[in-house]
C-alpha cells in the first residue's frame, strides 16, 4: 500500500526475503521506505520469546513512544534504568542508503543468526529482521495461538 493511500503512514505488512552481503547490507523491501529524505530506524535486539533473539526495527514515531512509555514508569522503580541502559547501549541506528539497503551491525547479526539471508516481517507499525531457519519455528508457533489471538480482535 502506498504512503498516499494511506495518509503518509507506512504499514509494515507481509513477509520479504533478502540476500545479505558480504559487508551485511540488506534491502529494505520497497514497500516499507519513504518516498523522499532520510529514513532511520533503531534497531533493538529482541529477546523475548523461546526462539532466539532476532532484530526489530523501530521508525522513529516507534522509538518515540518507547521512549514516553519508559519515562512514565516511576524513576524509583530500578527497572527503568535498567531498560534505558540495556536498549540505549544495545540498539543501533541505522540509515537507509540511497540503493535501499540498510547495514546490519556485526553483533547483532550475530547475535540473530543473520548471515546470507534475512526474514523481514511485518508487524504494522514495526518491522522484524529474521534469520529464515529461526522464524519458521516462530511461525509454527504462532499458528497454535492464533486462534485465541484472534479473539482480541471485534
Amino acid at each position: 500500500m502506498s504512503e498516499k493511500a494511506t495518509g503518509g503512514r507506512i504499514y509494515y505488512t507481509s513477509r520479504y526475503r533478502h540476500g545479505v552481503d558480504e559487508k551485511r547490507r540488506v534491502q529494505i523491501p520497497a514497500k516499507w521506505r519513504p518516498a523522499e529524505g532520510e529514513v532511520e530506524f533503531t534497531l533493538i535486539v529482541w529477546r523475548k520469546g523461546p526462539y532466539g533473539p532476532c532484530l526489530r526495527a523501530l521508525p522513529p514515531e516507534q522509538m518515540e513512544r518507547l521512549m514516553q512509555a519508559i519515562d512514565a514508569m516511576p524513576n524509583e522503580d530500578p527497572r527503568k534504568t535498567v531498560l534505558k541502559r540495556v536498549i540505549g547501549s544495545h540498539a543501533e541506528q541505522v540509515t537507509v542508503d540511497r540503493a535501499g539497503r540498510i547495514v546490519l551491525p556485526e553483533a547483532m547479526a550475530r547475535e540473530a543468526g543473520i548471515e546470507k539471508e534475512a526474514l523481514f516481517v511485518g508487524l504494522l507499525d514495526r518491522f522484524e529482521i529474521w534469520s529464515p531457519e529461526r522464524y519458521a519455528a516462530v511461525e509454527a508457533a504462532d499458528k497454535v495461538l492464533l486462534a485465541d489471538a484472534m479473539n482480541l480482535l471485534e
